[in-house]
């Protein structure tokens, strides 16, 4: 089974690769064609993103890599990176694809119709600013192949270069992802 990371607006950064190194990811999928783009801070990353890629195009590159791939594969996403995998989900094209892990997807609530083919586990959370955290989970959590998780972190607190980084949260998170998907 091979793991696919799918990056927020910060795309390909040094702390990305070293948790695809510690999951054994064998892909990055970004924005930016792995470009390192050293965005000063979380609001300089969603304007670029916003203004040069968007979700429609970052989706079709996901759509694009994974319809070319031949092995299982998990795909484990962040913000806008969770949001395409979600998109993707019901994809009929997709088919080696086991599941998708989808940390803090806010333009999920966008998308709130989509029923998945594929196993999704969505993590919220506690807060967020746009919508109702708990009513978009208890909405979701009632379809087949999702299940919804909500932790006492907020958006980005897997991200290092986020100011809602949180490191209790991140080794908790990657220790969860070791167990299920490593063994």
């Amino acid at each position: 089974m091979s793991i696919i990371l799918v990056s927020d607006v910060f795309g390909k950064t040094p702390a990305l690769i070293n948790l695809a190194e510690e999951l054994n990811a064998n892909i990055i999928l970004d924005p930016y064609d792995s470009i390192n783009m050293n965005f000063k801070n979380e609001a300089e990353a969603y304007s670029y993103f916003v203004d040069n890629v968007g979700v429609d195009k970052y989706f079709f590159k996901l759509l694009k890599l994974t319809t070319s791939i031949s092995s299982v594969t998990t795909l484990i996403g962040f913000s806008v990176g969770a949001s395409v995998i979600w998109k993707l989900s019901k994809n009929s094209s997709v088919k080696n694809i086991s599941c998708g892990v989808c940390y803090y997807g806010s333009q999920i609530r966008n998308f709130k119709e989509i029923n998945p083919l594929f196993e999704v586990e969505l993590i919220f959370p506690k807060m967020e600013i746009h919508y109702d955290v708990l009513k978009l989970q208890s909405d979701l959590s009632k379809k087949q192949k999702v299940k919804t998780t909500k932790v006492d972190y907020l958006h980005g607190f897997m991200n290092f270069h986020s100011t809602n980084y949180n490191k209790v949260a991140y080794l908790e998170q990657l220790n969860y992802l070791r167990m299920k998907f490593l063994g």
